[in-house]
Protein backbone atom coordinates (compact mmCIF):
# COMPACT_ATOMS: atom_id res chain seq x y z
CA UNK A 1 0.00 0.00 0.00
CA UNK A 2 1.23 3.52 -0.81
CA UNK A 3 4.76 2.21 -2.41
CA UNK A 4 6.56 4.98 -3.85
CA UNK A 5 4.57 7.53 -1.73
CA UNK A 6 6.37 9.94 0.88
CA UNK A 7 6.80 9.01 4.50
CA UNK A 8 5.91 12.08 6.24
CA UNK A 9 5.61 12.21 10.00
CA UNK A 10 3.53 15.28 12.02
CA UNK A 11 6.79 17.04 13.10
CA UNK A 12 7.37 20.50 12.26
CA UNK A 13 8.19 21.70 8.25
CA UNK A 14 12.19 22.76 7.87
CA UNK A 15 13.19 25.80 6.99
CA UNK A 16 11.55 29.28 6.30
CA UNK A 17 8.51 27.59 5.30
CA UNK A 18 7.30 27.14 8.57
CA UNK A 19 5.84 29.79 10.27
CA UNK A 20 4.86 30.43 13.82
CA UNK A 21 0.66 30.53 12.88
CA UNK A 22 0.66 27.78 11.33
CA UNK A 23 -1.56 24.99 13.26
CA UNK A 24 0.31 21.53 11.37
CA UNK A 25 3.44 21.82 9.19
CA UNK A 26 3.31 23.83 6.08
CA UNK A 27 2.93 20.98 3.36
CA UNK A 28 -0.35 19.88 5.05
CA UNK A 29 -1.65 23.17 5.78
CA UNK A 30 -1.13 23.89 1.84
CA UNK A 31 -2.68 21.28 0.77
CA UNK A 32 -5.54 21.59 3.09
CA UNK A 33 -6.09 25.49 1.84
CA UNK A 34 -6.16 23.90 -1.49
CA UNK A 35 -8.60 21.51 -0.92
CA UNK A 36 -11.14 24.18 0.81
CA UNK A 37 -10.76 26.23 -1.86
CA UNK A 38 -11.83 23.26 -4.15
CA UNK A 39 -14.42 22.05 -1.88
CA UNK A 40 -15.92 25.69 -1.10
CA UNK A 41 -15.08 28.13 -3.99
CA UNK A 42 -15.11 25.69 -7.23
CA UNK A 43 -11.30 26.30 -7.62
CA UNK A 44 -9.22 24.37 -9.78
CA UNK A 45 -6.02 22.80 -7.94
CA UNK A 46 -3.98 22.70 -10.24
CA UNK A 47 -4.09 26.57 -10.17
CA UNK A 48 -4.71 27.03 -6.32
CA UNK A 49 -1.56 24.81 -5.61
CA UNK A 50 1.46 26.51 -7.02
CA UNK A 51 0.36 29.97 -5.83
CA UNK A 52 0.27 28.47 -2.28
CA UNK A 53 3.82 26.70 -2.89
CA UNK A 54 5.18 30.02 -3.73
CA UNK A 55 3.60 31.99 -0.80
CA UNK A 56 4.56 29.54 1.75
CA UNK A 57 8.17 29.54 -0.02
CA UNK A 58 7.97 25.27 0.30
CA UNK A 59 10.49 23.74 -2.66
CA UNK A 60 11.26 20.28 -2.64
CA UNK A 61 10.02 16.97 -0.56
CA UNK A 62 8.12 19.60 1.53
CA UNK A 63 6.23 20.89 -1.97
CA UNK A 64 6.59 17.48 -3.33
CA UNK A 65 4.18 16.16 -0.61
CA UNK A 66 2.29 18.91 -0.29
CA UNK A 67 1.39 18.23 -3.82
CA UNK A 68 0.36 14.66 -3.24
CA UNK A 69 -1.97 15.44 -0.50
CA UNK A 70 -3.81 17.91 -2.42
CA UNK A 71 -4.07 16.13 -6.09
CA UNK A 72 -4.32 12.26 -4.00
CA UNK A 73 -7.17 13.44 -1.81
CA UNK A 74 -8.94 15.01 -4.88
CA UNK A 75 -8.77 12.26 -7.12
CA UNK A 76 -9.60 9.51 -4.66
CA UNK A 77 -12.99 11.91 -3.22
CA UNK A 78 -15.55 9.56 -3.77
CA UNK A 79 -14.19 6.48 -2.38
CA UNK A 80 -13.13 8.55 0.72
CA UNK A 81 -15.97 10.10 1.07
CA UNK A 82 -17.73 6.22 1.01
CA UNK A 83 -15.17 4.84 4.12
CA UNK A 84 -15.60 8.36 5.90
CA UNK A 85 -19.64 8.03 5.33
CA UNK A 86 -19.75 4.64 6.82
CA UNK A 87 -18.23 5.57 9.89
CA UNK A 88 -20.38 8.78 11.03
CA UNK A 89 -23.73 9.30 12.20
CA UNK A 90 -24.00 13.04 11.41
CA UNK A 91 -22.81 14.62 8.70
CA UNK A 92 -19.92 16.74 9.44
CA UNK A 93 -19.62 20.51 8.14
CA UNK A 94 -17.20 21.27 4.91
CA UNK A 95 -14.08 22.02 6.65
CA UNK A 96 -14.11 19.11 8.79
CA UNK A 97 -14.86 16.62 5.84
CA UNK A 98 -12.20 18.15 3.88
CA UNK A 99 -10.03 17.73 6.60
CA UNK A 100 -10.98 13.71 7.17
CA UNK A 101 -10.37 13.30 3.29
CA UNK A 102 -6.81 14.44 4.01
CA UNK A 103 -6.76 12.67 6.88
CA UNK A 104 -8.10 9.31 5.77
CA UNK A 105 -5.80 9.35 2.67
CA UNK A 106 -2.46 9.73 4.33
CA UNK A 107 -3.86 6.75 6.49
CA UNK A 108 -5.10 4.50 3.44
CA UNK A 109 -2.93 5.41 0.39
CA UNK A 110 0.49 6.81 1.84
CA UNK A 111 3.46 4.95 3.41
CA UNK A 112 2.11 8.01 6.47
CA UNK A 113 2.82 6.41 10.07
CA UNK A 114 -0.93 6.26 11.51
CA UNK A 115 -0.37 8.38 14.54
CA UNK A 116 1.17 11.12 12.44
CA UNK A 117 -2.08 11.02 10.20
CA UNK A 118 -4.78 10.99 13.01
CA UNK A 119 -3.07 13.39 15.19
CA UNK A 120 -2.06 16.16 12.80
CA UNK A 121 -5.78 15.95 11.46
CA UNK A 122 -6.93 16.55 14.51
CA UNK A 123 -5.11 19.44 15.03
CA UNK A 124 -6.13 20.76 12.02
CA UNK A 125 -9.79 20.62 12.93
CA UNK A 126 -9.20 22.14 16.31
CA UNK A 127 -7.12 25.06 15.10
CA UNK A 128 -9.33 25.41 12.29
CA UNK A 129 -13.08 24.91 13.60
CA UNK A 130 -13.24 24.19 17.06
CA UNK A 131 -12.63 21.23 19.97
CA UNK A 132 -15.87 19.87 19.46
CA UNK A 133 -15.01 18.76 16.13
CA UNK A 134 -11.47 17.68 16.51
CA UNK A 135 -13.13 15.35 18.95
CA UNK A 136 -15.10 14.35 16.27
CA UNK A 137 -12.47 14.15 13.56
CA UNK A 138 -10.53 12.20 16.42
CA UNK A 139 -13.34 9.23 16.83
CA UNK A 140 -13.52 9.09 12.88
CA UNK A 141 -10.14 8.79 11.87
CA UNK A 142 -9.38 6.15 14.56
CA UNK A 143 -11.75 4.13 13.12
CA UNK A 144 -10.92 4.74 9.31
CA UNK A 145 -7.18 3.46 10.61
CA UNK A 146 -8.84 0.05 12.14
CA UNK A 147 -8.60 -1.08 8.34
CA UNK A 148 -6.60 -1.56 5.36
CA UNK A 149 -7.63 0.23 2.23
CA UNK A 150 -8.18 -3.54 0.60
CA UNK A 151 -10.78 -4.53 3.34
CA UNK A 152 -12.50 -0.75 3.44
CA UNK A 153 -13.42 -1.28 -0.06
CA UNK A 154 -14.25 -4.85 0.66
CA UNK A 155 -16.97 -3.19 2.80
CA UNK A 156 -17.93 0.01 0.61
CA UNK A 157 -17.67 -1.16 -2.82
CA UNK A 158 -20.61 -2.91 -4.51
CA UNK A 159 -20.57 -6.40 -5.27
CA UNK A 160 -18.27 -6.79 -8.28
CA UNK A 161 -20.75 -9.91 -9.70
CA UNK A 162 -23.45 -7.42 -9.82
CA UNK A 163 -22.45 -4.25 -10.46
CA UNK A 164 -18.72 -4.50 -12.01
CA UNK A 165 -18.66 -0.81 -12.57
CA UNK A 166 -20.07 0.32 -9.49
CA UNK A 167 -17.21 -1.91 -7.73
CA UNK A 168 -14.37 -0.45 -10.34
CA UNK A 169 -15.58 2.81 -9.89
CA UNK A 170 -14.73 2.64 -5.90
CA UNK A 171 -11.69 0.79 -6.32
CA UNK A 172 -10.15 3.04 -9.20
CA UNK A 173 -11.98 6.48 -7.59
CA UNK A 174 -13.94 7.25 -10.57
CA UNK A 175 -17.85 8.30 -10.67
CA UNK A 176 -19.34 4.85 -11.86
CA UNK A 177 -20.46 6.76 -14.80
CA UNK A 178 -17.91 7.74 -15.75
CA UNK A 179 -16.39 4.23 -15.87
CA UNK A 180 -19.35 3.04 -17.76
CA UNK A 181 -18.44 5.88 -20.71
CA UNK A 182 -15.05 4.70 -20.97
CA UNK A 183 -16.10 1.35 -21.26
CA UNK A 184 -18.67 2.05 -23.93
CA UNK A 185 -15.46 4.13 -25.98
CA UNK A 186 -12.83 1.40 -25.36
CA UNK A 187 -14.66 -1.83 -25.27
CA UNK A 188 -15.48 -4.54 -22.71
CA UNK A 189 -11.63 -5.52 -21.88
CA UNK A 190 -11.95 -5.29 -17.97
CA UNK A 191 -8.11 -5.73 -18.04
CA UNK A 192 -7.63 -2.64 -20.27
CA UNK A 193 -10.68 -0.39 -19.06
CA UNK A 194 -9.01 -0.86 -15.08
CA UNK A 195 -5.49 0.15 -17.06
CA UNK A 196 -7.07 3.24 -18.20
CA UNK A 197 -8.54 3.95 -14.69
CA UNK A 198 -5.50 3.50 -12.96
CA UNK A 199 -3.49 5.93 -15.27
CA UNK A 200 -6.00 8.42 -14.70
CA UNK A 201 -4.43 8.28 -11.13
CA UNK A 202 -0.79 8.36 -11.74
CA UNK A 203 0.45 12.13 -11.99
CA UNK A 204 1.28 12.89 -16.00
CA UNK A 205 4.91 13.97 -17.03
CA UNK A 206 5.29 17.81 -18.49
CA UNK A 207 5.37 17.82 -22.11
CA UNK A 208 7.07 20.96 -23.83
CA UNK A 209 6.49 21.43 -27.68
CA UNK A 210 9.04 22.75 -29.57
CA UNK A 211 7.72 25.41 -31.75
CA UNK A 212 8.67 24.39 -35.47
CA UNK A 213 11.16 26.55 -37.35
CA UNK A 214 11.82 28.41 -33.54
CA UNK A 215 13.81 25.32 -32.26
CA UNK A 216 14.44 22.11 -32.76
CA UNK A 217 13.40 19.38 -31.05
CA UNK A 218 17.41 18.28 -30.24
CA UNK A 219 17.81 21.95 -28.98
CA UNK A 220 14.87 22.02 -26.47
CA UNK A 221 16.09 19.07 -25.15
CA UNK A 222 19.58 20.09 -24.45
CA UNK A 223 18.41 23.24 -22.94
CA UNK A 224 15.72 21.83 -20.58
CA UNK A 225 17.60 18.59 -19.66
CA UNK A 226 14.73 16.31 -20.75
CA UNK A 227 13.85 13.88 -23.07
CA UNK A 228 12.28 13.39 -27.17
CA UNK A 229 8.96 12.54 -26.76
CA UNK A 230 7.23 9.49 -27.64
CA UNK A 231 5.23 10.43 -30.75
CA UNK A 232 5.51 13.92 -31.73
CA UNK A 233 8.23 14.93 -33.53
CA UNK A 234 7.92 18.35 -31.56
CA UNK A 235 7.60 17.10 -27.90
CA UNK A 236 10.26 16.99 -25.14
CA UNK A 237 9.50 15.36 -21.73
CA UNK A 238 10.65 17.01 -18.43
CA UNK A 239 12.49 15.06 -16.09
CA UNK A 240 11.70 17.86 -13.58
CA UNK A 241 11.80 21.22 -12.71
CA UNK A 242 9.68 24.98 -13.38
CA UNK A 243 9.22 24.90 -17.25
CA UNK A 244 8.54 28.45 -16.97
CA UNK A 245 12.10 29.83 -16.33
CA UNK A 246 13.11 28.05 -19.29
CA UNK A 247 13.98 30.89 -21.68
CA UNK A 248 12.87 29.63 -25.05
CA UNK A 249 9.44 29.59 -23.32
CA UNK A 250 9.99 33.48 -22.76
CA UNK A 251 10.97 33.96 -26.22
CA UNK A 252 7.99 31.92 -27.17
CA UNK A 253 10.01 29.31 -29.08
CA UNK A 254 8.30 26.39 -27.01
CA UNK A 255 5.71 25.55 -24.85
CA UNK A 256 4.10 23.41 -22.58
CA UNK A 257 1.55 21.13 -24.46
CA UNK A 258 0.65 17.34 -23.92
CA UNK A 259 2.14 15.15 -26.93
CA UNK A 260 -1.49 14.08 -27.80
CA UNK A 261 -2.68 17.96 -28.27
CA UNK A 262 0.53 18.22 -30.43
CA UNK A 263 0.04 14.89 -32.44
CA UNK A 264 -3.99 15.94 -32.91
CA UNK A 265 -2.96 19.57 -34.18
CA UNK A 266 0.13 18.43 -36.78
CA UNK A 267 -2.03 15.77 -37.98
CA UNK A 268 -4.68 18.64 -39.16
CA UNK A 269 -2.00 21.10 -40.71
CA UNK A 270 -0.39 17.57 -42.85
CA UNK A 271 -3.46 16.52 -44.60
CA UNK A 272 -3.15 17.66 -48.31
CA UNK A 273 -5.08 20.40 -49.69
CA UNK A 274 -5.59 21.25 -53.46
CA UNK A 275 -4.36 24.62 -54.53
CA UNK A 276 -4.09 27.26 -52.16
CA UNK A 277 -2.85 26.89 -48.25
CA UNK A 278 -2.52 30.30 -46.42
CA UNK A 279 -5.91 31.09 -44.62
CA UNK A 280 -5.97 28.52 -41.34
CA UNK A 281 -8.85 29.25 -38.82
CA UNK A 282 -8.41 27.73 -35.19
CA UNK A 283 -12.16 28.44 -33.85
CA UNK A 284 -11.83 27.57 -30.38
CA UNK A 285 -8.48 29.11 -29.42
CA UNK A 286 -8.22 29.79 -25.61
CA UNK A 287 -5.83 29.25 -23.95
CA UNK A 288 -3.26 29.05 -27.01
CA UNK A 289 -1.87 26.34 -27.14
CA UNK A 290 -3.18 24.50 -30.32
CA UNK A 291 -2.53 27.94 -31.93
CA UNK A 292 0.65 28.62 -30.73
CA UNK A 293 1.49 25.56 -32.66
CA UNK A 294 -0.44 26.43 -35.77
CA UNK A 295 1.45 29.70 -35.91
CA UNK A 296 4.65 28.11 -36.21
CA UNK A 297 3.69 25.61 -38.80
CA UNK A 298 1.82 28.82 -40.78
CA UNK A 299 4.96 30.74 -40.41
CA UNK A 300 6.92 27.97 -42.22
CA UNK A 301 4.71 27.80 -44.65
CA UNK A 302 3.40 31.39 -45.28
CA UNK A 303 -0.25 30.93 -43.91
CA UNK A 304 -1.99 33.56 -41.44
CA UNK A 305 -4.25 32.23 -38.86
CA UNK A 306 -7.31 33.78 -37.45
CA UNK A 307 -7.64 32.01 -33.66
CA UNK A 308 -11.03 32.83 -32.57
CA UNK A 309 -12.23 32.43 -28.95
CA UNK A 310 -15.46 33.30 -27.19
CA UNK A 311 -14.00 34.48 -23.88
CA UNK A 312 -12.05 37.58 -23.47
CA UNK A 313 -9.55 36.87 -21.03
CA UNK A 314 -8.87 33.63 -22.84
CA UNK A 315 -8.63 35.99 -25.79
CA UNK A 316 -6.02 37.73 -23.96
CA UNK A 317 -4.04 34.44 -23.15
CA UNK A 318 -3.90 33.21 -26.65
CA UNK A 319 -2.79 36.77 -27.96
CA UNK A 320 0.12 36.54 -25.55
CA UNK A 321 0.95 32.41 -26.54
CA UNK A 322 1.26 33.60 -29.98
CA UNK A 323 3.12 36.80 -30.27
CA UNK A 324 5.41 36.98 -32.90
CA UNK A 325 3.74 34.85 -35.00
CA UNK A 326 1.36 34.74 -38.11
CA UNK A 327 -1.80 34.39 -36.06
CA UNK A 328 -4.55 37.16 -35.79
CA UNK A 329 -7.11 36.75 -32.94
CA UNK A 330 -11.04 37.66 -32.76
CA UNK A 331 -12.91 38.05 -29.63
CA UNK A 332 -16.06 36.04 -31.07
CA UNK A 333 -17.95 33.38 -31.00
CA UNK A 334 -16.53 30.55 -33.09
CA UNK A 335 -20.19 29.38 -34.41
CA UNK A 336 -20.89 32.78 -36.17
CA UNK A 337 -17.74 32.89 -38.06
CA UNK A 338 -19.27 30.25 -40.72
CA UNK A 339 -22.20 33.06 -41.38
CA UNK A 340 -19.99 35.55 -41.58
CA UNK A 341 -19.26 36.45 -45.31
CA UNK A 342 -16.41 39.00 -45.10
CA UNK A 343 -14.56 35.50 -43.41
CA UNK A 344 -15.93 32.88 -45.40
CA UNK A 345 -15.74 34.77 -48.84
CA UNK A 346 -12.80 32.66 -49.81
CA UNK A 347 -12.86 29.73 -47.43
CA UNK A 348 -10.15 29.01 -45.17
CA UNK A 349 -8.17 26.04 -46.18
CA UNK A 350 -7.86 24.49 -42.59
CA UNK A 351 -10.05 24.76 -39.97
CA UNK A 352 -9.42 23.06 -36.57
CA UNK A 353 -12.17 22.91 -33.95
CA UNK A 354 -11.05 22.23 -30.69
CA UNK A 355 -14.25 21.98 -29.35
CA UNK A 356 -15.02 22.95 -25.40
CA UNK A 357 -16.18 19.42 -23.82
CA UNK A 358 -16.58 17.86 -20.52
CA UNK A 359 -12.32 17.53 -20.29
CA UNK A 360 -12.85 13.55 -19.71
CA UNK A 361 -9.87 12.89 -21.32
CA UNK A 362 -7.24 14.69 -19.10
CA UNK A 363 -8.63 13.77 -15.63
CA UNK A 364 -5.03 12.97 -14.56
CA UNK A 365 -4.78 16.78 -14.90
CA UNK A 366 -7.38 17.65 -12.88
CA UNK A 367 -7.59 15.55 -9.70
CA UNK A 368 -11.18 17.45 -9.04
CA UNK A 369 -12.84 17.39 -12.50
CA UNK A 370 -14.34 13.78 -12.19
CA UNK A 371 -16.47 14.91 -9.10
CA UNK A 372 -17.30 17.71 -10.68
CA UNK A 373 -18.77 16.35 -13.96
CA UNK A 374 -22.48 15.29 -14.26
CA UNK A 375 -23.99 13.28 -17.46
CA UNK A 376 -25.98 16.72 -17.41
CA UNK A 377 -22.96 18.14 -18.53
CA UNK A 378 -23.35 16.69 -21.47
CA UNK A 379 -26.51 17.80 -23.65
CA UNK A 380 -25.51 21.63 -23.39
CA UNK A 381 -22.06 20.88 -24.41
CA UNK A 382 -22.84 18.23 -27.46
CA UNK A 383 -25.09 21.12 -28.47
CA UNK A 384 -22.34 23.59 -28.40
CA UNK A 385 -19.75 21.01 -30.34
CA UNK A 386 -22.07 20.44 -33.29
CA UNK A 387 -22.80 23.81 -33.84
CA UNK A 388 -19.42 24.60 -33.83
CA UNK A 389 -18.28 21.82 -36.19
CA UNK A 390 -21.16 23.03 -38.28
CA UNK A 391 -20.05 26.45 -38.35
CA UNK A 392 -16.44 24.94 -39.27
CA UNK A 393 -17.88 22.88 -42.35
CA UNK A 394 -19.18 26.51 -43.43
CA UNK A 395 -16.14 28.09 -43.06
CA UNK A 396 -14.09 25.82 -45.08
CA UNK A 397 -13.45 25.87 -48.81
CA UNK A 398 -13.90 23.18 -51.12
CA UNK A 399 -11.28 21.02 -50.87
CA UNK A 400 -10.14 22.23 -47.26
CA UNK A 401 -9.52 20.47 -44.55
CA UNK A 402 -12.25 20.78 -40.68
CA UNK A 403 -9.96 18.73 -38.12
CA UNK A 404 -12.49 18.17 -34.99
CA UNK A 405 -10.73 17.51 -31.66
CA UNK A 406 -11.73 16.61 -28.14
CA UNK A 407 -10.09 15.82 -24.73
CA UNK A 408 -12.77 13.23 -24.22
CA UNK A 409 -13.60 9.49 -25.38
CA UNK A 410 -17.21 10.33 -24.87
CA UNK A 411 -18.64 8.59 -27.34
CA UNK A 412 -21.19 11.63 -27.67
CA UNK A 413 -18.51 14.01 -27.96
CA UNK A 414 -16.90 12.20 -30.14
CA UNK A 415 -17.50 9.60 -32.91
CA UNK A 416 -21.55 10.19 -32.34
CA UNK A 417 -21.05 13.64 -32.88
CA UNK A 418 -19.34 13.36 -36.01
CA UNK A 419 -21.25 10.94 -37.74
CA UNK A 420 -24.45 13.53 -36.68
CA UNK A 421 -22.26 16.27 -38.29
CA UNK A 422 -22.03 14.22 -41.37
CA UNK A 423 -25.47 12.40 -41.24
CA UNK A 424 -27.35 16.08 -41.29
CA UNK A 425 -24.72 18.09 -43.44
CA UNK A 426 -25.95 20.15 -46.39
CA UNK A 427 -22.66 20.86 -47.83
CA UNK A 428 -21.14 17.30 -48.89
CA UNK A 429 -18.15 16.10 -46.49
CA UNK A 430 -15.61 12.89 -46.53
CA UNK A 431 -14.34 11.30 -43.43
CA UNK A 432 -10.95 10.80 -44.12
CA UNK A 433 -8.61 8.30 -42.38
CA UNK A 434 -7.07 10.27 -39.63
CA UNK A 435 -5.08 7.24 -38.74
CA UNK A 436 -2.82 7.85 -41.69
CA UNK A 437 -1.94 11.32 -40.19
CA UNK A 438 -0.50 9.80 -37.10
CA UNK A 439 3.43 8.62 -36.74
CA UNK A 440 4.39 5.76 -38.69
CA UNK A 441 4.31 2.58 -36.51
CA UNK A 442 1.59 3.98 -33.31
CA UNK A 443 -0.05 1.58 -31.95
CA UNK A 444 -3.38 1.37 -30.76
CA UNK A 445 -5.21 3.28 -33.05
CA UNK A 446 -8.57 1.12 -33.57
CA UNK A 447 -10.55 0.49 -36.74
CA UNK A 448 -10.49 3.92 -38.09
CA UNK A 449 -11.31 6.31 -39.30
CA UNK A 450 -11.25 8.42 -36.65
CA UNK A 451 -8.43 8.21 -33.85
CA UNK A 452 -8.85 7.93 -30.13
CA UNK A 453 -5.55 8.62 -28.01
CA UNK A 454 -5.16 7.28 -24.46
CA UNK A 455 -3.17 7.71 -21.41
CA UNK A 456 -2.57 3.73 -21.19
CA UNK A 457 -1.70 3.29 -24.63
CA UNK A 458 -0.37 5.81 -25.85
CA UNK A 459 0.99 8.12 -22.64
CA UNK A 460 -0.96 11.22 -23.38
CA UNK A 461 -4.45 12.64 -22.69
CA UNK A 462 -7.27 10.96 -24.13
CA UNK A 463 -7.57 12.73 -27.46
CA UNK A 464 -10.07 12.44 -30.02
CA UNK A 465 -9.69 13.11 -33.61
CA UNK A 466 -11.38 13.19 -36.80
CA UNK A 467 -10.61 14.83 -39.98
CA UNK A 468 -13.29 15.87 -42.61
CA UNK A 469 -12.40 17.66 -46.20
CA UNK A 470 -15.45 19.06 -47.71
CA UNK A 471 -16.02 18.29 -50.97
CA UNK A 472 -17.66 19.91 -54.31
Amino acid sequence: MGAGRPDRGGGEARGPAKRPNLPVDAPRFVAFQVIRAVSDNDAYANLALPGLLRERQLSGLDAAFATELTYGTLRSLGTLDRIIDRNVDREPDSAVRDALRMGAYQLLYTRVPPHAAVDTTVTLVRETVNDGAAKFANAIMRRVSEHTLEDWLATVAPDAAENPAGNLAARTAHPEWIVRAFTDALGKDAAEITELLEADNVRPPVHLAARPGRITQEELMAESGGSAGQWSPYAVTLAGGDPGALSSIHKGRSHVQDEGSQLVATAVVNVPVQGQDDRWLDLCAGPGGKAGLLGAFGAERGADVLAVEVTEHRAELVAKATRGLPVYVKHADGRTVGHDPDLVEQGFDRVLVDAPCTGLGALRRRPEARWRRMPSDLPPLTKLQRELLAAAVRAVRVGGIVGYVTCSPHVTETRMTVMETLRKSKIPLELLDAREFMPAGMPGLGDGPTVQLWPHRHGTDAMFLALLRRVG
